[in-house]
């Protein structure tokens, strides 16, 4: 390894190149070898000779678990995208290494951050400050110029949009992620170079997927989701929905299993998580 450069991991795995030049690579093959990553690097290596992928220029990645697909014939992999390459990497132990590879490619980065741009719905006259990512276990740690800390939590975010927006005066490039902090809703504007802001957009968006209102509920359900929505206790709900409280302690139960509500502590005192959000304000709407 060059000077400064640092081993960040080291798995066995399969991997396959499925874009080359801008064009898809037909009849495609997974090749078993060793996927190692550094701070500088990732190289992929097998008995068919060794590639080496600068990660400065990664310009997106995308994971994918469980895939279902014919085409990946693994159970999950990350994409990566190199200019007009598109490359699949499937590590042994999934998580872990993409872990390492979003905090190879993006810890340090230092981005422009506006927060909280909106609180509770409301737009704030906050400005934009120097910042610098670190990439945690399970969040996007801020951490700006002014002494102020921000915990982006990569499970509480339910939408991630990019647009070019004006920042200090020029055009740039900037995300915007809505997230949940303390229970209230916020949005978190992030800008920065290019390749690196649309990585962490990346990021972001497994909080995102993980939010999505495809779940189906019933009528009862969804009549305790919106009663919580609005602010009624968790106490009151029996009364406030006339249903028993046997009743509504089993639509609590399967709205944890669906991921749409927490459980603070026991005696059923439960809150909104940021899927249930989602999903109550849509269901509002459509009232």
């Amino acid at each position: 390894m060059s000077e400064g450069e640092t081993k960040l991991a080291d798995q066995r795995g399969k991997f396959t190149q499925v874009v080359k030049d801008g064009r898809k690579v037909p009849d495609l093959e997974w090749v078993s070898g060793r996927i190692l990553l550094s701070n500088k690097r990732l190289v992929l290596a097998s008995n068919e000779g060794k590639r080496t992928i600068s990660l400065s220029k990664i310009a997106g990645v995308k994971s994918r678990m469980d895939a279902s697909q014919p085409l990946a014939k693994v159970s999950s992999y990350l994409s990566l995208q190199v200019g007009n390459d598109v490359t699949l990497v499937a590590p042994q132990d999934h998580e872990t290494f993409e872990h390492e590879l979003f905090s190879a490619v993006l810890d340090r980065q230092v981005i422009l951050v506006k927060h909280p741009a909106v609180e509770g719905g409301v737009v704030q006259d906050t400005g934009w400050e120097k910042g610098r990512l670190s990439i945690e276990e399970g969040a996007v740690a801020l951490a700006l110029a002014n002494g102020e800390f921000i915990e982006v939590d990569i499970d509480e975010v339910e939408t991630v949009t990019e647009q070019e927006a004006k920042v200090k005066d020029e055009e740039r490039f900037v995300i915007e992620a809505e997230h949940t902090i303390d229970r209230t809703a916020v949005q978190t504007h992030i800008s920065g170079p290019r390749r690196k802001v649309t990585v962490l957009a990346a990021l972001l968006r497994k909080g995102e997927q993980k939010n999505t209102t495809d779940v189906e509920l019933t009528d009862e359900q969804n009549e305790v989701l919106m009663a919580l929505y609005s602010g009624v206790s968790p106490f009151q709900i029996p009364d406030f929905v006339d249903m028993d409280i046997d009743r509504i302690e089993d639509i609590f139960d399967e709205l944890i299993q669906a991921g749409v509500l927490e459980e603070v502590r026991t005696r059923r005192e439960v809150t909104l998580k940021a899927r249930g959000r989602h999903i109550a304000t849509e269901a509002m709407d459509e009232e």
